[in-house]
C-alpha cells in the first residue's frame, strides 16, 4: 500500500530534521533547526516562544483548549543529539523498507515529527490546552532547564514524554535517577626530585577520594561510572589540579540521598589539598507511582480505542520525565516512534511506527485523559 499524504508529510519533516545536525552545545546549529521546528510548530497551529540561553535556546510551544476545560497536558521533548557536525557524512539519511537511519532520527527528531503531524490533524477538534517544552541540552542532563520543566509540570494534568519507547514500543513508567558529579581538587605544586614535602599532590588526593566514592556506592545498588579524569601537568611536578566527571544512576531515591550526602562530605585527607564536589546535571529518581499507574491505564484505553496495543515499565535510561515523575505528576514516557540504536551508529525508526505514533498522540490529545 503507497504511503498516505500525511505519512509521507510526517517522514518529509524528519528527513529536514536529520539533516539539520543539532549537537548539544552547538549554539549555531541548534538555532538553524530551532527555525524550522518552530515553523513547523506554527504551521501546526502552535502559538511559539523561547527560553534563550547561550547553549541553546528551549522552544515552548502551546496550543490553546478548544471546547475542554481545565489544566493542560504537557508533552516533553528535545531536540539536540549526541552526533556531531559532519556525523552524516559517515552515517546518512537512508530509507530500506521500513528501517530509517540517520543521526538523531530515534533519540529523538521522530518523535518530534509524530507530535508536530498529530497536531496538525486534530487543531480544529476539541481538546484541551497542549504545552510543549523542547529542550536545547537534554542529552547532557539538561542543566539549564530544570526550572521550566518543574514550572509547566505543575500546572499540567498530565505528562507525556517525547523519548525513544522501549524495544517493540511499549511505554516508561519510572526511570533511575541520574546524576553527573565533577569532584574538584586544588593541591600545592612543587619540585617532585628536590622538594616533593614541599607539595601537595591533587592527583594521589584525587585517587583517595574516588575510593572513598566507590566505597559509598558498594552496597547500594548504585551504577558508578568515572567517565573521565584530568589533572596535572608534568612528571616533575608536583600536580596542583585535579578533577573526574562522575555518572551516578539510583533506582531508589534514599540511596540517591545517600550518596549524593557523602560526595557534599568529602574532606581532603592531605592537609594543603582542598575538595569539591559539584552536581553537573541531576534527574532525581522517578519510582512508578499511582498517578503514573492511573496514566498509564489511559493510555492503553485509548491506544485500543485505534486498534494499538500498548504497555508500559520502567526504564534504566534518564530523561526530563525523572523530573516530572519524581514531582508526583501523571507521567508516562516512550512515546516516540519505535526504532533502535539509540546513541550507536547502527540509531534506526520505524517508518510504520512513525505513523503508528502519530495516531496515537492524536488520539491522546483529544481524549478525555483526567488527572
Amino acid at each position: 500500500m503507497p504511503p498516505s499524504p500525511e505519512s509521507s508529510a510526517t517522514i518529509e519533516a524528519l528527513h529536514r530534521y536529520t539533516l539539520h545536525e543539532s549537537p548539544t552545545g552547538d549554539a549555531r546549529a541548534l538555532a538553524a533547526l530551532s527555525d524550522v521546528l518552530e515553523a513547523d510548530a506554527a504551521r501546526a497551529g502552535f502559538h511559539t516562544a523561547r527560553e534563550p540561553h547561550p547553549t541553546g535556546d528551549h522552544l515552548i510551544w502551546s496550543l490553546p483548549a478548544r471546547g475542554v476545560t481545565g489544566d493542560p497536558i504537557l508533552l516533553l521533548s528535545h531536540y539536540d543529539t549526541v552526533w556531531p557536525v559532519g556525523t552524516l557524512a559517515g552515517m546518512p539519511w537512508t530509507v530500506d523498507g521500513d528501517v530509517i537511519r540517520g543521526p538523531g532520527v530515534y533519540d529523538t527528531k521522530a518523535g518530534l515529527a509524530a507530535l508536530l503531524s498529530a497536531v496538525a490533524t486534530i487543531k480544529d477538534q476539541p481538546r484541551p490546552a497542549v504545552r510543549v517544552i523542547v529542550v536545547a541540552d537534554e542529552e547532557i542532563g539538561s542543566p539549564t532547564a530544570g526550572d521550566l520543566v518543574r514550572a509547566e509540570a505543575g500546572r499540567a494534568r498530565a505528562v507525556l514524554g517525547l523519548e525513544p519507547p522501549h524495544p517493540g514500543g511499549d511505554l516508561k513508567t519510572g526511570r533511575r535517577g541520574s546524576t553527573r558529579a565533577r569532584i574538584e581538587v586544588t593541591g600545592v605544586e612543587a619540585h617532585a626530585a628536590l622538594d616533593p614535602e614541599a607539595g601537595a599532590n591533587a592527583i594521589d588526593e584525587l585517587v583517595d577520594q574516588l575510593i572513598r566514592v566507590r566505597s559509598a556506592v558498594t552496597s547500594r545498588p548504585v551504577l558508578l561510572n568515572t567517565g573521565t579524569i584530568a589533572g596535572g601537568g608534568r612528571t616533575n611536578v608536583v600536580a596542583g589540579t585535579a578533577h573526574a566527571d562522575l555518572g551516578l544512576r539510583f533506582a531508589d531515591p534514599d540511596d540517591e540521598e545517600a550518596v549524593l550526602r557523602e560526595l557534599r562530605r568529602l574532606r581532603p585527607v592531605r592537609a594543603r589539598a582542598t575538595v569539591a564536589a559539584r552536581l553537573l546535571s541531576h534527574r532525581p529518581t522517578w519510582r512508578p507511582g499511582p498517578a503514573g499507574a492511573t496514566l498509564l491505564e489511559q493510555v492503553r484505553t485509548i491506544a485500543a480505542g485505534i486498534g494499538q496495543d500498548i504497555d508500559g515499565r520502567p526504564a534504566d535510561g534518564a530523561a526530563d520525565t525523572n523530573t516530572t515523575g519524581a514531582l508526583g505528576r501523571p507521567t508516562v514516557d516512550g512515546l516516540a516512534p519505535r526504532g533502535g540504536g539509540a546513541h550507536a551508529r547502527t540509531e534506526w525508526v520505524s517508518a510504520e511506527g512513525v505513523i503508528e505514533r502519530t495516531a496515537l498522540l492524536a488520539a491522546l490529545l483529544t481524549a478525555p485523559i483526567e488527572p
